[in-house]
């Protein structure tokens, strides 16, 4: 028996939040028509179901748990399609939460010490930028005890 949009929709969500742009793809990849998909996330969204908010705000939590920076993080949000004024007001730049994260991953993947070579140097500023931090934090890494900013 083939299930409803409504038992699709509501079923994926269940199972985590997401976007409308990602809840539009899911419904498309079942075959379902467009007209369809575009109440259902509208309905969705007017029972507060569906939420860009609520979104960003898990996956967020979900991608710092596992030590990506808010670059990176601000990235793969807009290809889920949340736009930029909310990616602005969930992932603020400003807090020193985020150079907290950037050496605790720095001292998860390399240790106490910090490199003295140039190669060294610039293989694990290359880790750290591909994990989403700004460059210019990356290179004020110049104490793992105090971080500049």
């Amino acid at each position: 028996m083939a299930r409803s949009i409504n038992e699709v929709a509501i079923a994926a969500l269940a199972r985590r939040e997401h976007s409308r742009l990602e809840m539009r793809r899911k419904l498309k990849l079942k075959g379902f028509d467009e007209t369809d998909i575009d109440a259902t996330i509208r309905k969705l969204c007017e029972n507060n179901l569906l939420s860009d908010e609520r979104f960003s705000e898990s996956y967020i939590n979900m991608r710092r748990q596992r030590g990506y920076g808010p670059i990176r993080i601000a990235q793969e949000l807009r290809e889920r399609g949340v736009d930029d004024e909310l990616i602005a007001v969930f992932v603020d730049n400003n807090d020193p939460a985020w150079r907290e994260l950037m050496r605790r991953q720095y001292i998860k993947k390399y240790g106490q010490t910090l490199a003295s070579e140039y190669t060294e140097k610039a293989k694990r500023a290359k880790y750290l930028q591909t994990r989403g931090f700004p460059l210019d934090w990356i290179f004020k890494l110049d104490s793992l005890d105090e971080l500049e900013y």
